[in-house]
């Protein structure tokens, strides 16, 4: 089948949502682009040379384009608006993440989807990269040994002028900090590989973006029932943008980017290389079979063939939903300045946008409001994942 997609949003992200369905030639065709500026969406076809359709509101172009699939690439605070609409006039939504800025956003996509038996996939290209999917393969057999303590660093810099965009660095509008917008990869990477904790206990601060209401540093330590930790720290002020992923396992050491560590015990307790062992769990790992297609082209090519053929969901609705979750609790652990128990409650103010807006420290006074930049070119989540 040939599925006809329109793209909502014309920003940064939108050539790699470009790519990755005319990577998919013969499978699916860009039919249309939204933007609320015209020439934007107009741009966006031009630079691609598609054969493509311009609009300035989703609703026309999702009945006027003939589309059945929709990627939503929007601000988080859109995100639940647009993607309900979609779903219910019948198409598949590829949504990018944070999926959305409260859980009950979250809820209401996931109610649609299941009302309509259309799909939602959230974007998480992380997953379709193949070391990591290798690592978690690897992970989950057991090979080596039980789960004990997994580091997250979600290292990242920009500087003042990223929040000079209007939307960004306000809670109403873009929903949160770097916790929230950045390290929502590495959080989706945690939940899918180590699961939902029991107990998390977070802080958060602003230490130097002072034209942002939002954080731009976090920690979190994190309680899981079978008594392992696993431990974020997440932030915007770090040169270089290191960014991790160790699963400290009973046999051996995990890591993303892709590492192995294995140590046996001396007499007197002190390490030795195993470096027999290494050779074991290296053979395994490249035994995995590689993904046929990665990134967003990954995410892309699973949700035509979820469509199409039945085939499950690399990260659904419910793993979008999972991930804010994590990040609710940490926030809400910062504001409260309390160890939290997930999940959040339907009644606590950590499940509605109001709820969070009304809790959330506001650091500095949002300045800068520019529509968008000159020049806005990104490195995309994951590039450092491999």
């Amino acid at each position: 089948m040939l599925h006809k997609v329109l793209l909502i949003g014309a920003g940064s992200i939108c050539p790699a949502h470009i790519q990755a369905f005319t990577a998919l030639e013969g499978r699916a065709v860009v039919v249309g682009v939204v933007a609320r500026h015209l020439a934007s969406a107009r741009r966006a076809i031009a630079a691609a040379g598609l054969d493509a359709v311009a609009y300035d509101d989703y609703k026309t172009a999702i009945r006027a384009s003939g589309c059945d699939v929709v990627s939503v690439l929007t601000p988080p605070d859109t995100h639940c608006e647009i993607t309900v609409y979609a779903l219910e006039q019948g198409c598949h939504v590829l949504l990018e993440k944070p999926m959305a800025p409260s859980l009950a956003e979250c809820d209401a996509m996931l109610d649609a989807a299941r009302r309509t038996g259309r799909l939602l996939q959230v974007v998480a290209q992380s997953r379709c990269l193949t070391p990591v999917w290798r690592t978690k393969q690897l992970l989950a057999s057991g090979l080596p040994g039980r789960l004990l303590y997994t580091q997250v660093n979600s290292f990242w810099y920009r500087g003042r002028s990223y929040y000079d965009l209007a939307w960004r660095g306000r809670w109403a509008t873009e929903g949160g900090g770097c916790t929230f917008v950045h390290a929502v990869h590495h959080i989706d990477l945690l939940a899918w590989m180590a699961g939902m904790p029991r107990q998390v206990t977070a802080m958060i601060g602003n230490v130097a973006h002072t034209n942002s209401e939002e954080e731009d540093l976090s920690m979190a330590m994190l309680r899981y029932d079978d008594g392992s930790f696993a431990q974020l720290a997440a932030n915007l002020v770090c040169h270089g943008q290191k960014q991790a992923l160790t699963f400290a396992c009973e046999r051996a050491n995990l890591e993303i980017p892709h590492a192995f560590a294995a140590d046996t015990p001396l007499e007197n307790g002190f390490p030795r290389q195993n470096t027999e062992f290494l050779r074991e769990l290296e053979a395994a790992w490249q035994a995995i079979p590689p993904l046929g297609y990665e990134g967003h082209t990954g995410l892309a090519d699973n949700l035509l063939r979820a469509a199409d053929e039945g085939a499950p969901l690399i990260s659904d609705g419910q793993a979008g939903r999972n991930t804010l979750e994590l990040i609710m609790a940490i926030y809400k652990s910062a504001a409260e300045n309390a160890p939290v128990t997930p999940p959040i409650a339907r009644e606590d103010d950590f499940y509605t946008r109001e709820g969070v807006q009304r809790r959330m420290p506001h650091f500095y006074q949002k300045t800068g409001f520019l529509a968008q930049f000159a020049s806005n070119e990104i490195i995309l989540a994951g590039d450092n994942m491999k």
